[in-house]
């Protein structure tokens, strides 16, 4: 199973479409035969008659992480049941240009005198490994403009198979 290419892209233009200013969704992947076998009322509801692909993913919408707690320390408390093929994360931030830097929501930017980019990442993490990412900077707000890849987060993508309980490999040197 790997369509989680095609879910994060799917997320990232849901997201492009609710506008900029959006807080963060955690989504659970669920695959979609699996979702309607279960809840076939679901399917009118979607308009879906079957999945034409069997590894086709739906996003499920969570709640708000809760406010106040750090977001690595809110996925540290998150454990997907088995049903969950995998996970979503759809997040704002303030980088600073030329740098993978995310500045603190209280930072002041004028007095730090550093120029920023307003970022929407997407990462998605599947239990079996797979795992892609999509980036839109703000000042870039084209679907043709999305980067998009494997790697693109890797510290992301790293927190989020943690939730899955997926144990992640020392890189090799």
């Amino acid at each position: 199973m790997s369509n989680i290419r095609e879910a994060v892209m799917d997320l990232e233009r849901h997201a492009a479409e609710q506008g900029w200013d959006q807080p963060l969704g955690l989504y659970a992947l669920v695959p979609t035969a699996e979702l309607l076998s279960a809840e076939p009322a679901l399917a009118d509801l979607l308009g879906i008659d079957s999945p034409s692909d069997p590894d086709e993913l739906t996003p499920v919408e969570q709640e708000q992480l809760p406010d106040g707690v750090p977001l690595e320390e809110a996925l540290g408390r998150i454990l997907w049941p088995e049903g969950v093929a995998g996970c979503a994360l759809v997040m704002e931030r303030l980088v600073v240009k030329g740098s993978d830097e995310t500045l603190a929501s209280d930072e002041d930017l004028e007095s730090s005198g550093r120029e920023t980019e307003e970022i929407r990442m997407v990462a998605g993490v599947l239990r079996d490994g797979s795992r892609h990412c999509a980036m839109r900077m703000r000042s870039h707000d084209s679907e043709s403009e999305v980067l998009n890849g494997a790697d693109l987060i890797p510290a992301l993508t790293s927190a989020l198979a943690l939730t899955l309980d997926i144990e992640e490999k020392p890189e090799q040197d």
